[in-house]
């Protein structure tokens, strides 16, 4: 994938814009990491996975590099959901917590399931480069903000849960985003606010339950 991504950049109309969306099938099952990873890292084969994952994205951002394209060209890089349950298995195989700080992994509708990793490298466009942003982004709001970059007008009926972020690229801003509603695969539904986090009730648990992320990001006291 990576191959065939730097092959079409490199035959691309060099005097139009480009757009690449590369979804990689890593670290997803089946984890086989290439033969040059192996023995590397402490998380056994999906930690080398991780290794080899993070080796295709350098080969993308070292073409982009050597075409003189870095300053200008806007990558995202972030991930689906949370960890496999195999997360289960690692922590307790070689003590690593694939899950971090957070409650559960893929799935479920705790923060497990739902933080990703959300990196964003455009020189030339994000004031004070090497910045973090604690405020909640979701992938819905990509569409609000590209919009917002190119000046393009979303109708009333597109993207109603897309909130641009644009400005806190352009310089760190505050941004009151509007709820974001969270999905598990057992139907369950969260909704946040801020710091706040809801957690609606289901039919297995007759209960609703309310977090403060900012104090509590392990979902722990209810």
């Amino acid at each position: 994938f990576t191959t065939k991504a730097i092959e079409w950049m490199g035959q691309r109309d060099k005097t139009k814009p480009f757009f690449l969306y590369l979804p990689y099938t890593s670290p997803h099952k089946p984890v086989i990491p290439m033969k040059r990873f192996r023995g590397q890292g402490g998380a056994g084969a999906y930690g080398e996975f991780m290794i080899e994952t993070d080796w295709h994205v350098g080969r993308l951002l070292e073409f982009l590099d050597q075409q003189r394209l870095a300053d200008n060209t806007l990558v995202i890089f972030t991930s689906d959901n949370g960890p496999e349950t195999t997360w289960k298995q690692r922590a307790e195989k070689f003590s690593h917590q694939s899950n971090g700080q957070y409650r559960e992994g893929k799935r479920s509708i705790y923060e497990g399931g739902h933080r990703v990793p959300f990196f964003v490298r455009w020189p030339a466009g994000i004031d004070e480069p090497g910045r973090s942003y604690d405020g909640p982004v979701c992938q819905t709001d990509l569409l609000a903000t590209f919009a917002e970059m190119l000046g393009a007008k979303l109708p009333a009926s597109a993207g109603e849960d897309s909130q641009s972020f644009f400005a806190a690229l352009k310089k760190d801003a505050s941004r009151a985003r509007v709820p974001m509603i969270h999905h598990s695969s057992n139907g369950g539904f969260a909704i946040r606010k801020g710091n706040w986090k809801l957690v609606m009730e289901t039919k297995r648990n007759r209960k609703r339950e309310l977090y403060d992320l900012s104090a509590d990001p392990g979902e722990s006291n209810n």
